[in-house]
């Protein structure tokens, strides 16, 4: 492996006096993919947006091909080779594909865009990727993983040599996931610097040559990511031994709660039924399209079933859901965490009309100190939290109305593994106190360490259920794919 070609060292960035990175260094050498690993609230973003030009460090030093370079904007960081693919795919819907390759950067003759040009270079870039749709495309028809197959086709017509990868692999599916991690190694053996960002273990260790770690704003450890373990990484992480990523308590099941019979809802899921018993976690798994949230969604109320029943027991407390999309869905973003806890429970916070302030804080600071929610304090705004504290703050905002069931659609999705083990913990302490879960999870090992049974769906249908002992990931992956 040949020098790094792209090094920081001793990285200070502060915002309001609130630090966010503070003695971070990191190598990027040429030919490998190294991934950056760190809770939410470690510096990743302010680390990537560094480098792309959006914030500039308040010191320390940055070495470009040996060369001390600053970073002022992103067209500097374009200039310099340092490309960036995002989570979210920015893409103009209604222009081609060859119009996003060149958005900033069209070729032109005597003042007008050379078309012919354009769309020459687009495919051309496009098949180096050996992507699987055309130049000539319109943006809004590709899916998602062809969105991220565009945005480092995007990257690459700027000659990137560095290229960071955001949490890419979020809202694919496991097929989507192997195209693009074909192409990142493309890319590797090609002689690109790779910097991957993901909070799943598995793919760090399926893809990455080397790792960096970062904790509270500061470099921990790194080095080649086969003399480490996914326990090791985990520890450093976090600080403190993590000796249970899945604590689940083991409960004796009581009285039924929930029953679903023969439900449906046309053109989504049909014919399907199972019981929910107090104290219970019951995994829901499945591929994607396998109708898992739509299930969700009506048992909430969300949409109505064209078919069949389901019965909550009078005792009950009522069903809540925390669902997949917390930032669309789940939580009102411009919202004081205060405010998104006091909305499922005004009837109790306002009994005669009016929301007291102070009922409201204090109710918060209840859940902010119950579920160790990072922030500064009720009044601040939930899209200043990571994301792992915004998921907090959706569960304590259903957890305080009590309910009897309680449904997580993907309640760990995009979250670090800290934040992981508190949603685990809450989850099995809500159980243990006598509710029932329905856990939604594409996570195999999630769903394994944390269900007492597994339901599985396949295109909208029941597949199997399996007790705790029975469940397996290759006895899970049979039953939810058409294998």
């Amino acid at each position: 492996m040949e020098h790094s070609l792209l090094t920081l060292t001793d990285i200070r960035k502060s915002f309001g006096g609130v630090r966010a990175l503070e003695r971070a260094s990191l190598e990027l050498p040429r030919g490998a993919v190294t991934a950056l690993i760190g809770e939410n609230g470690a510096g990743k973003s302010t680390l990537v947006k560094i480098l792309s030009g959006i914030h500039q460090p308040d010191g320390g030093e940055i070495l470009f091909d040996g060369d001390a370079v600053r970073i002022p904007n992103p067209q500097a960081a374009r200039a310099l080779g340092i490309g960036v693919v995002h989570q979210e795919c920015l893409a103009f819907d209604n222009l081609s594909v060859a119009e996003n390759l060149f958005i900033n950067s069209q070729p032109m003759q005597a003042g007008l865009v050379h078309w012919r040009d354009l769309r020459s270079r687009a495919t051309a870039v496009l098949r180096d990727l050996d992507a699987d749709f055309d130049a000539d495309l319109p943006a809004g028809r590709l899916s998602i993983a062809q969105k991220h197959v565009m945005q480092i086709a995007r990257a690459l017509t700027h000659e990137s040599r560095v290229l960071i990868f955001d949490e890419p692999t979020a809202s694919l599916s496991q097929r989507e996931c192997a195209e693009l991690f074909r192409i990142v190694r493309k890319l590797r053996d090609a002689g690109c610097a790779l910097l991957f960002i993901s909070h799943k273990f598995d793919e760090v260790f399926e893809l990455a040559d080397r790792f960096a770690v970062f904790r509270d704003g500061v470099s921990v450890r790194a080095g080649r990511l086969s003399d480490v373990t996914s326990d090791e990484l985990i520890s450093l992480m976090v600080g403190r031994p993590v000796s249970q990523l899945f604590p689940k308590l083991e409960v004796q099941p009581g009285a039924e709660l929930l029953r679903v019979e023969k439900l449906g809802r046309a053109g989504e899921f049909e014919d399907v039924s199972f019981a929910l018993r107090a104290g219970e976690i019951v995994g829901l798994y499945g591929l994607v399209g396998a109708g898992r949230t739509e299930l969700a969604q009506v048992l909430f109320g969300i949409n109505a079933a064209s078919s069949g029943v389901f019965t909550l027991a009078a005792d009950a407390a009522g069903i809540a859901l925390v669902p997949e999309d917390r930032q669309g869905q789940g939580a009102v973003l411009p919202f004081s965490v205060a405010a998104n806890i006091a909305l499922p429970n005004l009837t109790a916070l306002a009994p005669r009309g009016w929301c007291s302030p102070s009922r409201e804080s204090e109710l918060a600071s209840q859940w902010i100190d119950r579920l160790g929610i990072k922030a500064h304090g009720p009044g601040q705004t939930v899209h200043q939290l990571s994301g792992g504290n915004q998921q907090k703050v959706v569960i304590a905002k259903w957890l305080a109305r009590k309910p009897g069931v309680l449904i997580l659609d993907e309640p760990t999705k995009g979250i670090d593994v800290g934040a992981k083990a508190a949603v685990h913990a809450v989850t099995s302490e809500f159980a243990r106190a006598g509710g029932a879960v329905l856990m939604i999870s594409s996570d195999l090992p999630e769903i394994l360490g944390m269900s007492d049974r597994v339901l599985v769906m396949r295109r909208g249908r029941l597949r199997g259920q399996f007790m705790r002992a029975q469940a397996t990931s290759e006895v899970l992956l049979r039953a939810a794919s058409d294998a």
